[in-house]
């Protein structure tokens, strides 16, 4: 009978359905590179045998070992030290995702063994196993608090970050100290993502004076900022152009924040301020007031001709300086002319397509071909509302007042729909 089985191994290569212990004994004894990587995938092959193939030269074969459910916790301590990164990273994904469901009445000694193995993961040299670990854990509330707190504390953003913006392990305490020693560039903002933000938190990130970090917890709708400090921002705003849409954009601002506001941000904004907001009578007049002196202001700057607005697009493109400041400004000024041609330079695409998008009045198309030229969404915004002339009701505004509002895949549909990009 083993004769049979060895034959068929080493004509087909293939392990049977069901997998008796013999046959994995076989398959070892084969040498064949291919069944030893099918076998350690295998949730049937004995511990013994997934024990066994912890220790293979091949590094193919110990990543599908770590990654194995089935593999016994004594291989897996074993391949937490392996010298691969990949094996460690497939080990780390495994683990982070045992742990959470692991429950309290399961053996103590395996529970605690498993635990030690995932925190020594949370601490490998490597970024991209941390990482893994940092992601899968991240809202997690069955984690041991010093596993969330070790990796909040992380020097790297791609790790610290997930765990920053979604554990509900860390205390206020915990994030208030973070705030006031962390030197990792974009911690901040992970922190003001978060779900909850109680107003001494909004102001010990405040107090940083970090823009981008600002910026997100003016975007974040749950985050409870007081209104002194509202007032400390909007004392600042005006020559901060990125806090300029979150604010505009921000619940249940007073009508004095209101009337502030208005003072310094674009035509568009001031549109956006009155939108939607139940405004007394004085405040709807003042906001009209500001919008037409905004726009006096604008013709007294000797507006420049459509020409000359298209010869600086193509120059700021030769010169690698064609920003959202100059693609909004033409927008602003409705040079349909220039705005095609900045979005075209941008993404490579045909003007006349781009063309298409505008004249069809989508948002959702507007928004995914300004995400394509790798613009922000307050551009898309301002070519919605001055060159397209989208409905106000069919606008797309941004997600907490500065992000995109849509995931990358309903983005790339609406590129093919308009025949920008091919399907996948």
């Amino acid at each position: 009978m083993r004769f049979g089985f060895l034959k068929r191994l080493f004509t087909a290569e293939k392990l049977p359905a069901r997998l008796l212990y013999e046959d994995a004994r076989a398959a070892l004894e084969s040498r064949s590179l291919d069944v030893k990587r099918e076998l350690a995938a295998r949730s049937d092959a004995p511990p013994e045998t997934l024990y066994y193939l912890a220790g293979d030269a091949d590094v193919g074969v110990r990543s599908l070992v770590a990654a194995n459910p089935s593999t016994p916790i004594q291989a897996n301590e074993n391949l937490v030290g392996d010298e691969e990164g990949e094996v460690r990273a497939e080990l780390a994904r495994k683990i982070a995702r045992i742990v959470p469901d692991m429950r309290p009445s399961e053996v103590r000694d395996v529970r605690n063994r498993v635990v030690v193995l995932l925190e020594r993961l949370a601490k490998d040299e490597l970024v991209r196993v941390r990482q893994i670990v940092a992601e899968e854990i991240k809202s997690c509330p069955n984690v041991p608090k010093r596993l969330a707190v070790s990796l909040a504390h992380d020097v790297e953003e791609t790790v610290c970050g997930p765990v920053l913006e979604y554990s509900p392990l860390l205390s206020d305490e915990d994030l208030l100290e973070i705030v006031a020693t962390t030197r990792v560039q974009g911690a901040l903002e992970a922190i003001a993502r978060r779900r909850s933000i109680d107003g001494s938190l909004a102001d010990a990130i405040v107090a940083t004076l970090e823009i981008p970090a600002i910026a997100q917890l003016l975007a974040n709708p749950n985050a409870e900022i007081r209104e002194e400090t509202l007032d400390r921002i909007i004392a600042e705003a005006a020559s901060i152009e990125a806090w300029h849409l979150p604010l505009v954009m921000r619940p249940a601002l007073s009508l004095r924040a209101v009337r502030r506001i208005a003072v310094f941000v674009s035509r568009a904004l001031i549109d956006e301020l009155g939108r939607n907001r139940q405004l007394d009578r004085e405040t709807q007049a003042y906001l009209k007031e500001r919008a037409q002196t905004r726009i006096e202001q604008d013709a007294d700057r000797a507006t420049p001709t459509p020409d000359a607005v298209i010869a600086n697009i193509k120059k700021a493109f030769r010169n690698g300086t064609l920003s959202d400041e100059l693609v909004t400004k033409a927008a602003s000024l409705q040079h349909k002319a220039a705005v095609v041609l900045s979005l075209s330079l941008k993404t490579g695409t045909a003007e006349a397509d781009i063309a298409r998008i505008l004249d069809a009045k989508s948002g959702k198309g507007i928004a995914a071909i300004c995400w394509h030229a790798g613009l922000a969404m307050r551009t898309a915004l301002a070519i919605q509302i001055f060159v397209a002339n989208v409905p106000s009701e069919t606008r797309v505004l941004p997600r907490g007042g500065i992000d995109y509002p849509m995931e990358d895949k309903e983005m790339l549909w609406h590129l093919h729909y308009f025949g920008i990009v091919d399907a996948d």
